[in-house]
């Protein structure tokens, strides 16, 4: 009995390593493969038109060279949406495109506030809860 789990063991160890020969082409050692490592464009060599320019230095980014973490997020999320004629009337209507810095100056001591009344801080100062406990009452 142990002769025969033996040579059915060994028996399909070779076959399993049998299938192995034809893969060589599709897969394994194959050198035709593509190079995973080469993900990224290089963009061409130019001469510059002024020969006055200092050499870069070593190690510093090129800079005609597009960042890779922009090219990134570009690629997944698409970048700035072109704006319909609609979307760009509703703009101008609302008085065109907010400040770019506007959330740095909505926290500045200087910036307007309206008193909301007693009714938003009464709202915003109510514990946190599933509402078992409330009522609700109409004056009359």
């Amino acid at each position: 009995m142990r002769k025969t789990i033996g040579l059915i063991g060994t028996v399909a160890a070779l076959s399993a390593l049998g299938g192995c020969t034809h893969t060589k082409a599709s897969g394994f050692g194959n050198r035709n493969a593509p190079n995973e490592f080469a993900v990224t464009r290089s963009p061409p060599l130019v001469i510059p038109p002024d020969f006055s320019l200092r050499p870069p230095k070593p190690g510093a980014p090129r800079p005609q060279e597009p960042n890779p973490s922009a090219q990134a997020m570009a690629a997944m999320f698409g970048g700035q949406a072109p704006l319909t004629a609609g979307q760009q009337g509703l703009i101008d209507t609302a008085g065109g495109a907010p400040d770019a810095g506007i959330r740095s100056v909505a926290g500045s001591p200087a910036t307007n506030v309206v008193n909301k009344g007693t009714a938003t801080k009464a709202i915003v100062a109510a514990p946190a809860g599933n509402g078992d406990n409330t009522t609700a009452s109409t004056p009359q």
